[in-house]
């Protein structure tokens, strides 16, 4: 591809807040590692019913110390309205000008009336520019094989239109492994009036039975013949590895030459496979370096 198209699209990396004092310092080093490759911002979760809040807070506030360009998360499921502005203006005085807003979910053993103010993320998007006018650029989540609790496609689509009607600027998506559905959703999201960038969401193959548990619970699909390769190899990590690598490795050259607007890291707070994917991907190098 060329590489003067490549320095036209947008490339991110997500965190999550680390749990202990050890997590945190190899965080750093993970972002120190990742900040090489001069990305547009990283992403920072924000955990089921603001669990991590403070937490999410604290890996914000370092990020931000350090002069990166930060997008934390802001779910709004069991959050009240008072609580959310508080956290927009929290975020403000830190010169933050991203968000990734969701919906979220609640912590398991909640139950539904403690859902909060806000139902969806619609609801949220719409707050926040009714608050903040346009000074937040806000994602949202898209999700190419559909969301797990959508009834239908056409109802997902529909949510999602809302969210853009609400005031989202951008999209990212659910990681996948099916290039078909990623491009199959941005032309429904198009014949539909839908034009936001929505950029695809990769998630690096590094441990199967992690991956395995993660796409059950969130509805990615792993395509069969990827689960039988890597259910035979066992316990053989540096195989597992490998393949992985080749697959996300091809699956991002498609996205990108088929006119995905850039790519979106779900690093795991590990830097080596998606630097590695970065390098064979030949995409643009800071200009220092």
């Amino acid at each position: 591809m060329n590489p003067q198209d490549l320095n036209r699209k947008g490339f991110s990396f997500e965190l999550f807040p680390p749990k202990t004092a050890q997590g945190m310092e190899k965080l750093k080093t993970t972002v120190t590692a990742l900040s090489a490759m001069a990305p547009e911002y990283f992403s920072v979760t924000y955990g089921a019913g603001g669990s991590t809040r403070e937490r999410t807070f604290e890996t914000v506030a370092w990020l931000r110390g350090q002069g990166i360009e930060t997008a934390p998360h802001l779910a709004c499921i069991g959050s009240r309205r008072e609580e959310i502005a508080e956290t927009l203006r929290h975020f403000r005085k830190q010169s933050i000008h991203r968000l990734v807003a969701l919906r979220g979910d609640l912590p398991s053993g909640m139950g539904a009336g403690a859902a909060g103010d806000f139902r969806y993320a619609n609801e949220l998007v719409a707050f926040v520019r009714a608050e903040h006018g346009d000074h937040f650029r806000i994602e949202v989540a898209a999700y190419p094989e559909y969301h797990p609790q959508a009834p239908s496609s056409a109802k997902d689509l529909e949510n999602f239109r809302r969210k853009v009607e609400a005031g989202a600027d951008s999209a990212i998506t659910q990681y996948f492994y099916n290039v078909d559905a990623y491009f199959g959703f941005v032309d429904n999201c198009r014949a539909c009036g839908i034009e936001i960038a929505i950029v695809p969401g990769i998630m690096p193959i590094t441990n199967y039975t992690q991956l395995a548990r993660f796409s059950d619970a969130c509805g990615a699909e792993i395509p069969r013949w990827v689960r039988r390769r890597m259910e035979g190899y066992a316990d053989d990590i540096a195989s597992i590895r490998a393949f992985g690598h080749e697959v996300v490795l091809r699956m991002c050259r498609h996205l990108l030459e088929g006119g995905a607007p850039g790519l979106h890291f779900y690093t795991m707070n590990q830097a080596g496979p998606t630097i590695r994917l970065w390098q064979d991907l030949g995409l643009p190098a800071p200009e220092n370096g």
